[in-house]
């Protein structure tokens, strides 16, 4: 049986001790997954170093937006790269466009160079390139990435489903396709069987409440966005564990 890999994205402790203890095979570390994900802190990936036993990429995007970079952007991707290089990361995503949404080469070049000798996976910047899938592929194949994190350019993995099984063929094993973005226990064989894919990416969040009874009535102020009832999501172990033994399944579902 050929060897299939649960990537689990995560932004807290929590959330990735529930993520190893659900059976992830990798994790993906990132600061704020409402903003689509960002660099994490070193304090977070050394913490998470210390207590996983899978191995650990950190996501590199100095902001939320657009992945259109400028020289001084990408220099604090460099040196936050470096820092968390030191931590002992297994690996990195990244992705940069230019401003006509074609692959940037030359800022994924530095990051890859940068990188070496770690992997490093595209992000879901593939979603929205211009550039046909094939075109793209070959692309990131030639600059050294290990990975595409991709939806099949829709706004969720089951939508690009067609696309993503063609990518799959496209990329012939010279570099992985990852579907991720809505993936969760009640699609996760769809995408399986309808890709061929061999890895795949959840975040499997539930809600949970911030410091229940704290009585929000004497000060109503907020900090940033902060969802209705101080409710935060977190990485369920529960649903990390439905969805390694569907992948351990071989079966189809009725």
């Amino acid at each position: 049986m050929k060897e299939i890999n649960l990537e689990i994205c995560v932004d807290t402790i929590e959330s990735a001790k529930n993520a190893v203890i659900g059976g992830a095979t990798r994790l993906e570390i990132c600061s704020a997954l409402s903003e689509g994900g960002l660099t994490p802190t070193p304090g977070l990936i050394k913490r998470i170093r210390e207590i996983s036993p899978i191995p650990i990429y950190a996501m590199i995007r100095v902001r939320g937006g657009n992945f259109v970079y400028s020289r001084e952007e990408m220099d604090i991707m460099l040196d936050d790269l470096k820092t968390l290089k030191e931590l002992r990361v297994d690996g990195f995503v990244f992705g940069a466009l230019t401003s006509d949404r074609q692959i940037n080469v030359s800022d994924c070049k530095e990051i890859i160079d940068a990188a070496y000798p770690l992997p490093v996976t595209f992000h879901r910047a593939f979603d929205v390139l211009v550039e046909e899938p094939s075109v793209a592929i070959e692309i990131l194949i030639n600059l050294g990435f290990k990975r595409i994190l991709s939806s099949g350019r829709k706004e969720t993995a089951e939508k690009g489903l067609d696309l993503l099984s063609e990518m799959c063929k496209i990329a012939d094993k010279k570099i992985s396709i990852m579907p991720g973005c809505g993936i969760t226990p009640d699609n996760l064989m769809k995408i399986k069987l309808g890709t061929g894919a061999e890895e795949f990416h959840a975040s499997a969040k539930c809600k949970k409440q911030l410091w229940p009874g704290f009585d929000r009535q004497t000060n109503s102020i907020r900090m940033g966005v902060v969802s209705e009832d101080d409710l935060i999501m977190v990485t369920n172990s529960d649903t990390v564990r439905q969805m390694v033994n569907i992948l351990l399944d071989d079966i189809p579902h009725a």
